[in-house]
């Protein structure tokens, strides 16, 4: 008997060989062979006698061997095969087949199954089919052998799954089929169900054994569409499965989050007036209702673990200063990581401007520092005296210790693995400047910040343990910005455009996918464009240039003459995707833009439209656009709202690229599609909270643990999102 916990190599017909090959697809225990589903499925049930084919539809014949044999052009070896039904004959074909020369007999019965087509002169044939020989019709018993072979056949009079072929091919649907059909055969039949009984009912699910072999094996009446969407009752159970174990942990960590010991922050008055004494404006609704949601969170006695969501633009650092001022008011201090030097610096600057002025002490610790410069700053840190620590992961490095640290902020934390989040939460249990650890070690409160919005499909397993705030709202002031697609011949328009809004004292960006001309040579490249833009096209304006390579001086000074308007045409790479803010720049080109992620275009624009005046956004473009860049480019002219294009490009993109690499912490399902599955993981998210909530008159205690076992022994390795003990 087999287990799901199978080595599959001990599969019989697998071995050490195959195993290997196998393994290179994540296919290591029979539980993995078994969720390596049909891509799609055929209707092969009711096979057609030869009389009835018409061109254009496929079909399932079975026929007797007429005759068979192999011939030569000069591209390539042809096998031809002629079947029969009485006088009705039918033409097969099959190219580079030499393989098959001594495979058919006349007189022998084979199940065929391809698409009919007409050849030159008329005559119906079916190229490359699947086959299955049946029997020999002139041996003793062989027409009721061939009958009874057919209705056995795994191939044929059925609706057959099929699957990816992997190993360089030498692991076919065919193989797929024999091998997964075998070890259905052969699993152990005391399959235990790890999903409590109320839940099952809840959704109606049929058991594991049940909902394996309706998906490899459908019965004949299950329905067509159902099995190419995905959404039979045996889809339905293997992908709420993944999706209910994965909220399951997520749920789990909420609560025990929620039983650890955090800092209860007073909101007195005189917190209301040091938040009011920084607004720069009156704040927008939305904001009103995050800070409101996060100051709740914050005087509460268990850690603050919230997500503050919002477009570009939004105001979701003003927010995040506020809270800041929270921590900092009650006599703690404040970490704020940021991914890039430039984002880190430009917090640097901003908390400067808002904070400093109302006396609140605020450091920067980036790697490029000096060390003796570090080490200062790493003392201020230790101290106490450093109330806002700003920095990159430089912050998580063992050295840097706080004297008294309660709420960490993130930002754009999806660029960061989801240990870094931890480790930085983590800094509260530090030896502070006395080498005594505090006892006990309060958990700081964390705000992550991302300026990428998140479909909520993403959001429930990404950021599943923290509560949600959203900004959905721009500041005052702002315009929309208005977003044209044009094709590279019209630049001398889009140059002319540039120079117009430069002599209305504007500033423009210029945006470029790569630095040098060699990294990709179709492409136009920042240095090469910034000599021709600086000295043939715009020879009288200046013209800047800044990319990741240059040192981080050179960037700032770079930064601050933009910031000062000295530089009126910024070409740039996309390392101003993040952290620089110039209310004044009003027009951003950027070229090859069909070469960009959507998500990316998007927060590139969020560059622009930070003032009162109207900006333009232009997408240059070659003349052959693939049809997702079309879709990428008519998308952003289409609509501002981020969530919109985060859920096309979610869509056009998958999960584990959405963020433009793939995401340490977004699980790699197997089984489930977040974009095809949003109801059955909005379920999933809402039965792990009606587990974790138990036991109660519907789930017993042994229910929840048999759950919660499985939760950790199936995913939590496969998931380092799911960190249970």
């Amino acid at each position: 008997m087999l287990e799901l916990s199978t080595p599959v190599q001990y599969v019989k017909g697998i071995g050490p060989r195959l195993a290997e090959i196998l393994a290179a697809k994540g296919i290591q225990t029979v539980d993995d062979l078994f969720h390596y589903l049909p891509f799609r499925y055929e209707d092969r049930l009711n096979p057609r006698s030869v009389a009835e084919l018409r061109a254009g539809e496929m079909a399932t014949v079975v026929a007797e061997v007429r005759n068979a044999g192999l011939f030569r052009t000069r591209r390539m070896p042809i096998f031809q095969l002629t079947v029969g039904q009485g006088r009705n004959r039918l033409k097969c074909l099959w190219f580079n087949a030499a393989y098959l020369q001594d495979r058919f007999q006349a007189g022998q019965m084979v199940a065929l199954y391809g698409k009919v087509e007409a050849d030159r002169d008329g005559q119906l044939q079916i190229m490359q089919p699947q086959f299955e020989i049946l029997g020999d019709i002139y041996e003793e018993g062989g027409a009721d052998e061939a009958e009874k072979k057919a209705a056995s056949s795994l191939e044929i009079g059925r609706i057959v799954p099929i699957y990816e072929s992997t190993g360089q091919g030498k692991l076919t649907p065919r193989w797929f089929r024999r091998i997964i059909r075998f070890a259905l055969e052969n699993l152990n039949p005391d399959l235990p169900d790890p999903i409590p009984a109320a839940v099952r009912a809840h959704l109606s699910l049929v058991s594991p054994r049940e909902a394996l072999w309706k998906v490899h094996w459908p019965d004949a009446g299950e329905s067509f569409v159902d099995l190419q969407s995905s959404r039979t009752p045996g889809h339905i159970r293997l992908i709420f499965d993944e999706l209910f174990f994965v909220e399951l942990g997520l749920e789990m960590k909420r609560r025990e989050q929620k039983a650890q010991t955090g800092v209860a922050f007073k909101l007195d008055n005189g917190v209301r007036e040091a938040i009011k004494k920084i607004l720069p404006f009156h704040p927008t609704g939305a904001q009103k209702r995050a800070l409101k949601e996060i100051a709740g969170d914050m005087q509460t006695p268990f850690p603050m673990r919230r997500l503050l969501q919002g477009d570009v633009g939004s105001g979701k650092t003003i927010v995040a200063f506020e809270a800041a001022i929270i921590a900092i008011e009650n006599g703690y201090q404040v970490a704020l990581m940021a991914p890039t030097e430039i984002l880190a610096q430009q917090h640097y600057f901003s908390a400067r401007q808002i904070l400093e002025k109302a006396g609140y002490r605020i450091v920067l610790l980036t790697g490029s520092l000096e060390q003796d410069r570090k080490r200062d700053v790493r003392r201020h840190i230790a101290q106490g005296n450093a109330q806002l620590v700003i920095g990159t992961h430089a912050l998580i490095q063992d050295r840097v210790e706080f004297e008294k640290l309660g709420l960490v902020i993130v930002d754009e934390q999806h660029r960061f693995g989801v240990m870094q989040r931890l480790k930085l939460m983590k800094k509260s249990d530090d030896r502070g400047a006395t080498g005594v650890p505090p006892v006990p070690p309060d958990e700081p409160d964390v705000l992550v910040m991302t300026a990428t919005p998140i479909p909520r499909t993403l959001a429930l397993t990404l950021y599943g343990d923290l509560d949600v705030s959203v900004l959905d709202e721009l500041p005052p002031g702002r315009t929309p910005v208005v977003t044209r697609s044009v094709p590279d011949e019209r630049a001398p328009e889009v140059w002319d455009f540039v120079r117009k809004q430069i002599a209305a004292s504007h500033q423009a960006y210029v945006v470029y996918p790569v630095i040098e001309e060699n990294e990709e040579r179709e492409l136009k490249a920042a240095q090469q464009m910034y000599r021709q833009l600086r000295d043939k096209i715009f020879p009288d304006l200046h013209v800047g240039l800044l990319h990741g390579r240059l040192d981080a001086d050179e960037k700032e000074r770079i930064m601050r003459e933009f910031q000062r308007g000295e530089i009126q045409v910024l070409v740039a790479t996309t390392v101003i995707e993040v952290g620089v803010d110039v209310a004044n720049a009003t027009v951003m080109v950027i070229e090859h833009a069909d070469r960009f992620g959507l998500a990316q275009l998007h927060q590139l624009r969020g560059r622009i439209g930070r003032g009162a005046a109207k900006s333009y956004c232009v997408l240059m473009h070659g003349g052959k656009v693939s049809e997702e860049g079309e879709r990428r480019l008519d998308a952003m002219v289409r609509t501002n709202d981020g969530f919109q294009i985060a859920e096309l490009d979610l869509e056009l993109r998958g999960p584990g690229e959405f963020f433009g690499t793939k995401q340490a912490g977004i699980p790699s399902f197997r089984v489930a599609n977040l974009i095809r599955d949003r109801q059955l993981l909005e379920a999933a998210k809402r039965e792990a909270a009606f587990v974790i909530a138990g036991p109660s008159r519907d789930i017993s205690q042994d229910e929840i643990n048999r759950a919660l076992k499985h939760m950790r022994s199936r995913w939590a390795l496969s998931y380092g999102l799911v960190e249970v003990g």
